[in-house]
């Protein structure tokens, strides 16, 4: 099982990020997608989580109203719009697919937002 990350960059505070990931080898439509962050120094912490069909989600407080995760079980793809950045937002960016003792992590996408 693989997940392949892209998307991330660059980006003036104010402005907007769409991380990416692609899973392969797995039946994505059954596993939970979260995205968890690690900025420079600190501990990795979850951001956001979808369920397998997309019924449920939920962020960490930081983010709502400017992050909105999506999945798309048909192509096997997640992924994170990030609307407002702040510089406080700069970190590595993770996704993860879990289930029961499955849990697979993204290769990391860096984020900077700075003026």
């Amino acid at each position: 099982v693989q997940l392949v990350q892209s998307g991330g960059g660059l980006v003036q505070p104010g402005g907007s990020l769409r991380p990416c990931c692609a899973a392969f080898g797995c039946t994505f439509s059954s596993y939970a997608v979260n995205w968890y962050r690690q900025a420079p120094g600190k501990e990795r912490e979850w951001v956001a989580t979808i369920t397998s069909s997309g019924g449920f989600i939920i962020y960490t407080d930081s983010v709502k109203g400017r992050f909105t995760i999506f999945r798309d079980n048909g192509k096997g793809t997640a992924s994170l719009q990030m609307n407002r950045l702040k510089p406080e937002d700069t970190a590595v960016y993770y996704c993860n697919a879990r289930k029961a003792r499955d849990n697979y992590w993204g290769q990391g996408t860096q984020v900077t937002v700075s003026s």
